[in-house]
């Protein structure tokens, strides 16, 4: 798990500018324009080239001013690209919607990174503690008002796909996350106090969170679920969801939907160790090939789970698919291609997201000169001849996992 968090147990004062959080979900960390302008940002707390895009109020937040890889990739893929990232001024979110991110994702880590590393936050606190907030509290106003504002430049693309899209995540506690009922009022408290509809409340896939899901669920709020690292573990989380839906008692099921964040390159961190342990020339040529086999394996289990006459049923009300959000898309190993955990599930129904936008194979897409725009269209003509093969093949990839030798080891979740 990622971020320390406390559990310290301090109650609600009685009136209060915004209801405190449960005490499990405090942290111990803490350290429009009138015309169209243009925006210069810097990712991932890293320069790169800028990215210039054009936002005014007349076409509303994220605005396409010009069409990129991204677009292509949800038109004719139907492949959501979310960012993994969100920090003050959340306005630097317009270039990339603009360009075609349809979705944020945070954690606790980003969140410390964001408000000891940055100035934005000062203000602010200082505020919240001269009005005697203690610094956990503040801490959660100062997140609380990142997720509300972001959910705000994301909802027009949640209107528009009729809340397909257009999500931001918060997550619940990590100290929760062996922490059944914990969790559960965790998830109920953020969802109520954020009061956004397309807040995503992000629960880690624990064995004893997975029942905090199915609840969660049945109480209508929507939820990403995160850290799924096995088969049988995402089968659990579809699970869950399912039965969340029909214990909800719901007769429009259309506003209560989750991803299932499925991490990919950590599972080839593991696995190549093995296979370099075991040394032989045919170990050594399944190096790099475990994670993207099990990724196929856990979409042939999604187009199973969410079929035939039990999901049927729900259908009739409203359901809407857990989508699958490939996670943990970026390489471990510098000898893999950049784009190894993203051409190969490239696919209709289905989320990416990265921490690093854009990533190298889309650069050339973000520049805004028009040189690039028959480079870009040919990168999409690849993802469609890559996405007819990459979610199939599923015999390939039960001989990739046939082929590694694992006598005393087995995936097991986080």
């Amino acid at each position: 798990m990622t971020g320390a968090v406390s559990k310290l147990a301090v109650s609600r004062p009685a009136a209060a500018a915004a209801p405190l959080p449960p005490a499990s979900l405090r942290p111990s960390f803490l350290a429009s324009a009138p015309s169209p302008r243009r925006v210069r940002v810097s990712l991932a707390g890293r320069a790169r080239s800028p990215i210039i895009a054009l936002a005014s109020s007349k076409e509303g937040n994220g605005a396409p001013t010009k069409r990129t890889t991204l677009h292509d990739l949800y038109d004719l893929q139907g492949q959501s690209p979310w960012y993994d990232n969100l920090c003050r001024p959340v306005t630097d979110l317009l270039p990339l919607i603009a360009n075609g991110v349809r979705g944020v994702t945070s954690n606790p880590t980003i969140f410390q990174k964001a408000i000891s590393s940055s100035n934005a936050y000062d203000d602010q606190f200082k505020q919240l503690i001269s009005a005697g907030k203690d610094a956990e509290i503040a801490y959660w106003e100062l997140v609380i008002k990142d997720i509300q504002d972001a959910c705000k430049l994301f909802e027009p693309i949640y209107d528009q796909t009729d809340g397909a899209d257009g999500y931001v995540s918060v997550e619940v506690s990590p100290r929760l996350a062996n922490d059944t009922q914990g969790t559960i009022e965790a998830a109920k408290w953020l969802h109520k106090v954020v009061n956004r509809p397309n807040v995503y409340i992000k629960i880690p896939a624990t064995a004893e969170c997975v029942p905090s899901i199915q609840e969660v669920i049945a109480n209508g709020i929507s939820v990403n679920v995160t850290l799924i690292f096995s088969i049988a573990r995402y089968e659990a989380v579809i699970d869950a969801y399912l039965d969340g839906l029909e214990a909800s008692g719901l007769s429009d099921l259309s506003r209560v939907t989750s991803v299932a964040s499925f991490f990919v390159s950590r599972v080839d961190t593991l696995i190549d160790k093995m296979l370099e342990k075991i040394g032989t020339p045919e170990a050594l040529a399944l190096r790099g090939k475990a994670a993207v086999a099990q990724a196929k394996l856990a979409n042939q289990l999604y187009q199973k789970k969410f079929s035939g006459p039990r999901w049927e049923a729900l259908v009739k009300k409203g359901a809407k698919k857990q989508r699958l959000l490939w996670a943990s898309t970026s390489v471990k190993n510098p000898a893999y291609s950049d784009t190894l955990y993203v051409d190969p599930l490239i696919g209709p129904d289905t989320v990416s997201f990265h921490s690093k936008f854009p990533s190298s194979y889309l650069l050339a897409c973000w520049n805004s000169s028009t040189d690039h725009q028959h480079s870009c269209h040919m990168h999409v003509h690849n993802f469609r001849a890559t996405a007819n093969c990459a979610l199939s093949g599923i015999y390939y990839a039960r001989s990739s996992f046939a082929g590694i030798h694992r006598p005393r080891h087995s995936f097991k979740d986080n």
